[in-house]
């Protein structure tokens, strides 16, 4: 049986999906077993807060997103609306998670600029106005589907739409804004500030925020550096299930150390119920 340049392009390009979506799947589990009783802790004995439904869909998320995609590519698919309903339920919890992530430390960036009203409803807007653009042109690409008929099963979006590197211009931007906000604090409080969870706070933000530039200015540049062929497997993987580790592994790190902090002779510290700076007297 021959195969055309077409089958051998698509065998290639789903062959890379299935290889980097099975690590992304490792690498997800291998954290959480990591985790595990970090994270059982929190969820035992913290209260229940929109910070911790925040937390549980940041975390498990992910997870459902390797089971959508690697479900696109292991089964067949006979028709094209089955392919287009099964990639917008998988490009929608690409952006919930995503968004999840960033709304931690968007929270974060509002802690420490001491509870600003009118940063937080400007930072909350802009997520909210970058999300659902995301979903408008998340759901444009043209979706290409191999029935049980074609030589390559599954399914997968058109790579080559511009529109598929557009949602992380403006995320692009608005993590550069971020990381320009927490640095401007960070020097205007580095004298001032005392405690642990303080310096801690900052460190993540930065670190967080320098990953996502990277990452974000990779998915940029990557269709014209490598070409169209895998362009649209790096955003899904790396962007979301990166970003979504660190967040969750920075808030469970950043809990732990506030419940050290509140059984010690601390001055100053930020309780993780409510992401806000208050002043703790001993």
């Amino acid at each position: 049986m021959e195969y055309s340049a077409a089958d051998i392009t698509a065998a290639r390009s789903l062959q890379i999906f299935v290889y980097l979506y099975t690590s992304m799947a490792t690498l997800w589990t291998y954290d959480y077993v990591c985790s595990l009783h970090e994270e059982w802790t929190y969820l035992l004995r913290s209260r229940w807060t929109k910070v911790k439904a925040l937390y549980i869909t940041a975390r498990y998320v992910p997870f459902l997103i390797n089971i959508v995609h690697l479900y696109l590519v292991a089964t067949p698919n006979e028709s094209a609306d089955k392919c287009q309903i099964s990639i917008d339920l998988a490009t929608s919890l690409n952006l919930l998670s995503l968004t999840c992530s960033e709304c931690f430390f968007v929270l974060r960036t509002y802690a420490l600029w001491k509870k600003n009203r009118i940063l937080l409803v400007t930072m909350l807007s802009t997520l909210l106005a970058i999300t659902v653009s995301s979903f408008i042109i998340g759901f444009t690409p043209v979706v290409t589907s191999y029935s049980t008929a074609s030589a390559i099963p599954g399914c997968h979006q058109s790579s080559g739409s511009f529109s598929l590197i557009m949602p992380f211009i403006p995320l692009f931007v608005f993590q550069l804004v971020l990381i320009t906000l927490t640095l401007v604090r960070a020097v205007q409080t580095w004298r001032s500030a005392k405690g642990p969870l303080y310096a801690i706070l900052v460190k993540h933000n930065i670190f967080y925020y320098a990953c996502g530039l990277l990452l974000s200015a990779v998915n940029v540049l990557e269709p014209e550096l490598l070409g169209h062929s895998v362009s649209h497997f790096l955003p899904e993987a790396f962007q979301v299930f990166i970003l979504a580790i660190l967040a969750t592994r920075m808030h469970l790190h950043l809990w732990h150390i506030d419940q050290h902090v509140d059984g010690s002779n601390i001055v100053v510290c930020i309780p993780m119920s409510n992401m806000s700076p208050i002043n703790c007297i001993v």
